[in-house]
């Protein structure tokens, strides 16, 4: 006799209660999957995944006050919360930015919250067993910076790039570098353009994945 497969546990993290409720609601009809918790914020995440030791965590980007659905990742990834959980990002989110900093993090999967129930379903079972899924439009846009060239910067691009990742506002950096603060401004907003992106955590976070400060 075939002994019963266990459910993949799921511990669900979005600070909007009436989307876990939908979660919760959608899930239960699923006899391989049981939810185990449910998080409103990063924080609460971190240590119900410690705590619960959940097979997968369903984690979406923002979440309000407190670390957001990245820092979170990282930290249940990097067993800073003492969890072995592989974490699936289900938000509405796409840029480029949050797509990187998400993988960067440690997120086993990125789906996107206009799939199909079926495709969560099976995007939790992979992510059970550490495979990625990717929803299309995130795979999509994966590809298409993996075949694009390296952007380049000028030397003082990199330069107020290089301020940036240490967290300098633009005063700071006009200070540091001896030019404007309008200056500052003109060159981020063409650093914003080569890198595609249009925040400051999503410049930093490219270069870092396409190594523009090493």
């Amino acid at each position: 006799m075939t002994p019963p497969v266990r459910p993949v546990r799921i511990l669900l993290c979005d600070d909007h209660a009436v989307v876990r409720a939908g979660l919760l609601a959608l899930l239960g009809g699923e006899p391989e999957i049981e939810v185990v918790g449910e998080a409103g914020s990063g924080e609460e995440a971190v240590a119900l995944a410690a705590r619960l030791g959940p097979d997968v965590v369903l984690m979406d980007l923002q979440l309000g006050p407190g670390i957001d659905g990245v820092e979170a990742t990282r930290r249940i990834t990097s067993g800073a919360g003492a969890g072995t959980a592989n974490v699936l990002v289900l938000t509405t989110y796409d840029t480029d930015a949050d797509i990187t900093r998400a993988i960067e993090a440690g997120a086993t999967g990125y789906l996107l919250k206009a799939e199909r129930p079926e495709e969560l379903f099976a995007a939790i079972r992979a992510a059970a067993q550490g495979r990625t899924t990717l929803s299309p439009p995130v795979a999509s846009r994966v590809m298409a910076r993996m075949r694009s060239p390296r952007p380049t910067l000028t030397e003082r691009e990199l330069d107020i790039l290089g301020q940036l990742s240490q967290g300098l506002g633009n005063r700071d950096i006009a200070r540091a570098l001896f030019i404007s603060e309008a200056t500052v401004k003109t060159h981020l907003g063409r650093i914003y353009e080569k890198l595609g992106v249009d925040t400051r955590a999503g410049a930093v976070a490219v270069a870092n994945e396409q190594r523009l400060l090493s």
